[in-house]
């Protein structure tokens, strides 16, 4: 897997301030992506055990809230399986930090279905994230209101709730993660 960028003070992509790994490599191409360059898999750098290092150090202070995964898309299955392993280890290391992330599919249509990519590693890496924001993203729909999200389409998703009362239970301001 290769990656774009590491953002080490995020605070764009979930509340507080963040660590943000965006990754290479997406097949929805939405019409007028803020990360258009992260569509080609080869672009960015190799994702390697330094690279992993490097944010686990950048996660340590206290005024870190958490982690962001978007890209590209963390979902597509060149991506998974550099990321369940590091997820996992990150998410031991820091189990009292929120994980976000990012992708153009749907939860319930194309994650939880198994239709985009291996399930057992779509369900590992659920089971690390305290949040996803899922949707593609629809130009037309777009509203520079809308908090954590580009288009009124995308939905921020409460995870280890919606899989455990398998359903949809969304993220709001007062929710604390």
């Amino acid at each position: 897997m290769n990656y774009a960028t590491i953002k080490k003070y995020d605070i764009a992509n979930g509340p507080g301030v963040r660590v943000s790994l965006y990754v290479s490599g997406c097949r929805n191409h939405c019409k007028n992506c803020f990360n258009p360059e992260t569509w080609d898999f080869n672009f960015g750098k190799p994702f390697t055990e330094e690279v992993e290092d490097e944010i686990i150090k950048a996660m340590e202070p206290d005024y870190i809230e958490g982690f962001t995964l978007l890209g590209g898309d963390p979902f597509e299955p060149e991506n998974q399986v550099a990321l369940v392993p590091f997820l996992e280890r990150l998410k031991k290391i820091y189990p009292d930090k929120s994980f976000w992330c990012f992708t153009g599919y749907d939860y319930e249509a194309e994650l939880l279905t198994g239709k985009q990519g291996n399930f057992d590693d779509v369900i590992r890496i659920l089971n690390c994230l305290d949040v996803l924001v899922d949707g593609r993203f629809v130009e037309n729909l777009k509203d520079l209101n809308l908090r954590f999200r580009g288009s009124s389409n995308q939905r921020i998703i409460l995870v280890k709730p919606s899989l455990e009362q398998d359903e949809l239970i969304l993220w709001d301001e007062k929710t604390k993660v």
